[in-house]
């Protein structure tokens, strides 16, 4: 990254923001501002590319390159862009349900390919765009405007399908965390590889509250955690709640009860190469477990961008034809005179 100094104010746009008051989506957008003066790669270097949807609108209000796509192709449009000019720094919006259902297929070959992007994926629970539709990630039996008596199918964990694509770095966060979600943003924009976000946003016209039994200010230290590498995974409004490990299971205990101390608590390792604890993380769900907050899993790996350029330096560095005369002269070739 470039040694200058930005501000958040540099990467705002002098567009309207036309999101509904009170969405989430406004939380995110200050949050990656701030991550983008912080990261400090040149603005004419940084893209924002976005498919359908509430949160596709994000191009507008940055002030950078941008390009609305269509409906689930945002992933598809950020890796031929990164993989045709790997200098750039892409960020990639979407949703729940443009990157999860309609865009599902090249969302999880993104992930899996590892190339270099910011995946900033704001979920819902609903599609809000198009005034209030169950998406793949609204809970079990929500009552919506195409689910009148309850959705009968089980949500898409976010988490769960990054790891499954085998990624190598998810976080979350809740919208409202402004300084946690900024944190966040920057550590993924400098990671090389897929870096999956999935933010947390509560729509406040669809499914206003789909998240507020864990991020209401009043109990959200003591129902969700924030993971930090190296660190204890302890939790609660008095720090004296944490993870350990039972068997196959996590299990929530409290520290100084039933014989649990602080030496049995878990240290997480963001680093961990194999998936199973960061997939026991990632789907913790309240109230059995607090929710995970924060970097979950960041494995080091090749990124594809890096591999396709490396490929192509290597094509040309043992090609016999080096330029076009090179090709003309090739094979059975004659002079008319």
């Amino acid at each position: 990254m470039a040694d200058i100094q930005y501000k958040p104010a540099d990467f705002k746009s002098d567009q309207e923001v036309r999101w509904c008051p009170g969405c989430g989506d406004h939380a995110i957008l200050n949050s990656i501002l701030k991550a983008m003066a912080n990261v400090g790669c040149p603005k004419e270097k940084v893209v924002v590319v976005s498919g359908i949807g509430c949160s596709s609108r994000f191009p507008y209000y940055v002030s950078t390159y941008g390009f609305h796509g269509i409906h689930g192709r945002a992933s598809a449009i950020a890796s031929g862009l990164k993989t045709a000019n790997p200098d750039l720094c892409i960020w990639q919006i979407t949703g729940d349900g443009d990157a999860l259902a309609i865009g599902g297929n090249h969302f999880i070959h993104e992930v899996r390919r590892n190339i270099d992007l910011n995946i900033v994926l704001f979920n819902n629970e609903i599609y809000g765009l198009t005034k209030g539709q169950y998406s793949p990630t609204s809970k079990f039996g929500a009552i919506t405007k195409t689910s009148p008596y309850g959705t009968v199918e089980a949500p898409f964990r976010p988490g769960e399908l990054v790891i499954g694509a085998q990624g190598h770095f998810f976080a979350r966060t809740i919208d409202v965390m402004v300084q946690l979600s900024s944190e966040i943003f920057e550590e993924a924009a400098r990671f090389k590889g897929a870096a999956v976000i999935e933010s947390l946003v509560n729509c406040v016209i669809f499914n206003d509250g789909t998240h507020e039994m864990f991020t209401s200010k009043e109990f959200r230290d003591d129902r969700t955690i924030v993971l930090k590498h190296g660190e204890k995974m302890i939790f609660g409004k008095d720090k004296d709640k944490g993870l350990v490990l039972e068997g196959l299971k996590l299990k929530a205990v409290t520290i100084g009860k039933d014989g649990y101390t602080i030496d049995d608590i878990l240290v997480h390792d963001a680093h961990q190469k194999h998936p199973g604890i960061h997939l026991m993380l990632s789907n913790m769900a309240y109230p059995d477990l607090p929710v995970a907050l924060g970097v979950i899993r960041s494995v080091k790996g090749e990124s594809y961008d890096q591999r396709v350029t490396d490929q192509i330096a290597e094509v040309k560095q043992k090609a016999k034809i080096k330029n076009m005369d090179d090709l003309l002269n090739s094979g059975n070739t004659w002079v008319v005179k």
